[in-house]
């Protein structure tokens, strides 16, 4: 099943971006070697990011993000799960 993740950003996200992007993306290229990462990025306006994933269930993406450390370290603020259907491309 898909899932996007748009994680949105707190007042101290700029600062700690810099500090946890290392381990940040460390825990998405596992996901990406894994087949499982369809996109991953923040967004220009630095409101947040989107992450695009493949999982068995919302129980298993709501674990994976709070393992985050830009959950755990306050960058993301909150954020939203949601299922996704891929339409395009095939």
């Amino acid at each position: 099943m898909l899932f996007v993740v748009i994680g949105y950003d707190g007042p101290s996200a700029k600062e700690g971006r810099k500090l946890h992007r290392a381990e940040h993306l460390k825990r998405l290229e596992a996901l990406e070697r894994e087949g499982r990462l369809l996109l991953a990025g923040p967004f220009t306006d630095g409101s947040g990011s989107l992450i695009v994933m493949e999982a068995r269930d919302r129980e298993e993406v709501e674990a994976f993000m709070e393992g985050d450390p830009y959950v755990r370290e306050g960058v993301f603020s909150r954020y939203e799960i949601r299922p996704f259907l891929r339409v395009l491309p095939r």
